[in-house]
């Protein structure tokens, strides 16, 4: 029996995606590089210090240690003036009445992002009384598509690998909820979410009801 919703943040409830690609790409530019919406792509799940070591490699630049540390922070510094201004209204299409739908039918309701800024964007939205439990990168060692950030989800809000169902919006976090014994619901296509469950483009295009009637037959 499905019980509890674990949701991704980026791509499923809000899009900062373009804000994480400005400040990326200001930051390869910094070291010389550039950097593409499609390598942005390729850093979706991915954790902060991973995405660096990839735009290092994509830019061919070498840093130190100490410098390594200074460019993750200057990235999220940049990262965080641009986010500022979000609010409820940044919400992907249907996704806050979705929310608001599935806290008040009972349902469980945890967060498992890769971002470590995940309480402070839920908190700009007005969406934190709707969580149960966070889970983000300030609380796990292992990134997607290790299912790490899943498993805690799920036991924060006391609950089943199998009881849970997955919001995913890339391929890693979709592995890490198969990999979890959880169901997947991708917000994508198929042919880029394979092994999730069902597909939607967003997720007004479903309810909670209809969702937990389909995984609990």
């Amino acid at each position: 029996m499905i019980k509890g919703f674990l949701f991704d943040l980026d791509g499923v409830i809000v899009d900062t995606a373009v804000f994480h690609f400005q400040a990326w790409r200001r930051l390869a530019q910094k070291l010389g590089g550039d950097f593409t919406e499609a390598q942005n792509e390729e850093l979706k799940g991915v954790s902060r210090v991973d995405s660096l070591k990839m735009i290092l490699n994509w830019t061919g630049a070498t840093v130190s240690e100490e410098e390594f540390t200074e460019l993750m922070a200057l990235k999220n510094e940049w990262y965080l003036e641009l986010v500022q201004s979000l609010d409820a209204s940044h919400g992907l299409p249907g996704a806050v009445e979705f929310l608001e739908s599935a806290h008040a039918q009972g349902i469980k309701i945890a967060l498992g992002s890769a971002s470590k800024n995940a309480p402070m964007i839920l908190d700009k939205m007005g969406l934190t009384p709707l969580f149960d439990a966070i889970i983000d990168g300030n609380n796990v060692v292992n990134g997607k598509p290790h299912p790490e950030v899943f498993l805690k989800g799920a036991t924060a809000i006391g609950l089943n690998p199998e009881q849970c169902l997955v919001f995913e919006d890339s391929i890693a976090g979709v592995q890490a909820a198969i990999t979890g014994g959880m169901k997947c619901v991708g917000i994508g296509t198929p042919d880029a979410l394979k092994g999730a469950n069902i597909h939607f483009n967003a997720l007004g295009e479903t309810t909670p009801e209809k969702l937990v009637a389909r995984f609990n037959v």
